[in-house]
């Protein structure tokens, strides 16, 4: 029984494979592409986004044809995973703002959690990075915001009700559900907020 070769061909980040063959066997079996030159080609070492693209090839094993074709020539594989290690917190500035923000979410009936602090709490700029990152975790689905207290009216303050920094607040359907006092450690406080995330989005 004779097989003949069945080729990869790859997008331009990846040029150069060496075609894989098939056992003897009956069966298709894959051999994992090599890559003649796996680093000359990466920039900074940087895998994000290398996509590849697959052409159809046919097979032939003992007459009988077999058509290998696992993504069509204008689809892509992600070979790997492009999540994002921290999502900056969106910032809002003024009262209008605000009100959007909390009517956009209602509409798409998602939930969405607000960041209260001041540029003069140090446990706010701590607790902000570790948000960021903590937002990468439910990025896309919940989008993670901040209000400096010191640059919106003291109305839209009084309206959610702060009055410690920071606060960490969910809302859902224009009304604050939960929130965290972060008085603590900011790994503890991450812990409340994913705590109060899981509750609060999975009701």
């Amino acid at each position: 029984m004779t097989s003949e070769s069945f080729t990869l061909r790859f997008s331009p980040s990846l040029k150069t494979l060496l075609n894989s063959k098939f056992p003897g066997d009956p069966l298709p079996c894959f051999a994992t592409p090599f890559l003649k030159n796996p680093c000359s080609s990466f920039d900074g070492l940087s895998l994000k986004r290398k996509t590849l693209s697959f052409s159809e090839r046919i097979n032939r094993f003992g007459g009988k044809f077999g058509i290998f074709n696992a993504w069509k020539k204008d689809e892509y594989l992600e070979e790997l995973d492009d999540a994002p290690l921290a999502v900056e917190l969106q910032q809002i500035c003024s009262e209008s703002q605000f009100d959007r923000v909390i009517a956009e979410a209602q509409q798409l009936e998602e939930s969405l959690i607000i960041l209260w602090m001041a540029s003069w709490c140090r446990k706010c700029i701590y607790l902000k990075p570790k948000l960021e990152k903590l937002a990468a975790e439910y990025y896309p689905r919940l989008r993670f915001y901040r209000v400096d207290v010191n640059t919106v009216p003291h109305n839209l303050v009084a309206r959610a009700g702060v009055t410690k920094m920071p606060t960490i607040q969910l809302w859902r359907d224009s009304k604050k559900q939960a929130e965290v006092i972060g008085g603590h450690k900011a790994y503890l406080v991450v812990n409340e907020v994913r705590e109060m995330i899981e509750n609060e989005c999975t009701t």
